[in-house]
């Protein structure tokens, strides 16, 4: 006999459903809309378990943190899958040695050839936009906006970044924001941006944000941004090193109480 059974409506719920006599496994995520499953059993009562990993999928992200070391201004090393992914590393004075190095755009504060002959080894991959490509050596993939490459089974997805009210990164350059997938947990890296419409199609378990202003985002901006990508954490770059201060950041924070998770490192 088959069996309707209705599913909570709620947001990032996943769900096993299974009987005595038999397993059935239905792995979903439901965006806020109402869906049945269907089992068919041998049993009058069937028996359902619900697996709330609502608790479990907000762990993740947190589990996640600890494995993101912000490096000062834009710059961030991400130790994941046996592999460290280094963003935009600039001025950086611990010792980091990188398996993957992504590059946003050519300024030098993110395309810094020096730092990143320091962590790279011989068979580091840097990704990066054309311009930057020529001024880095070794394994080097070019990429643009709505590029996706796999390195290592980790995914990483190129996308937009650029100012909308100002001229220091044209949209027209191709530079870039990124989107890094492991273990299922999407790690937004957003560049030099200011708040731009693609943002409301982007993805994110944990946001990293610029927050200064002047070059960027300002904090009230980034705030904004956060809305939109309804991440579960919240990271702010781009402060306390050539232009913004630590009370952008705490702004940031402070103005997302109660709305998303904000997570300051110095």
């Amino acid at each position: 006999m088959a069996t309707s059974l209705p599913v909570l409506n709620c947001l990032n719920f996943y769900f096993i459903l299974h009987n005595i006599d038999f397993k059935i496994m239905i792995l979903g995520r439901l965006e806020g809309e109402r869906r049945t499953c269907r089992t068919s059993t041998t049993d009058n009562a069937p028996k359902i378990i619900i697996l709330k990993s609502i608790e479990r999928r907000i762990d993740m992200p947190h589990n996640m943190l600890k494995n993101i070391k912000r490096l000062g201004h834009a710059g961030f090393a991400i130790n994941v899958q046996d592999k460290v992914i280094v963003i935009d590393p600039f001025q950086i004075k611990e010792s980091v040695s990188a398996d993957i190095i992504l590059i946003t755009h050519s300024h030098y504060d993110h395309c810094s050839v020096e730092d990143i002959d320091k962590i790279k080894k011989p068979y580091t991959v840097i990704v990066t936009e054309a311009e930057s490509a020529k001024k880095l050596s070794g394994d080097v993939r070019v990429v643009k906006p709505g590029d996706k490459i796999t390195i290592s089974g980790i995914d990483i997805k190129a996308v937009e970044a650029y100012n909308t009210n100002k001229s220091f990164h044209p949209k027209k350059n191709g530079w870039l924001g990124f989107i890094i997938t492991v273990d299922g947990i999407r790690i937004y890296h957003a560049g030099d941006t200011d708040l731009i419409p693609e943002m409301d199609e982007f993805e994110a378990d944990i946001a990293l944000l610029p927050v200064s202003g002047t070059y960027v985002m300002t904090a009230e901006e980034a705030v904004e941004a956060a809305k939109r990508l309804k991440p579960e954490i919240a990271i702010p770059l781009h402060f306390d090193s050539i232009v913004g201060s630590k009370n952008d950041a705490i702004k940031f924070k402070k103005d997302l109480e109660g709305i998303c998770e904000v997570e300051l490192m110095s």
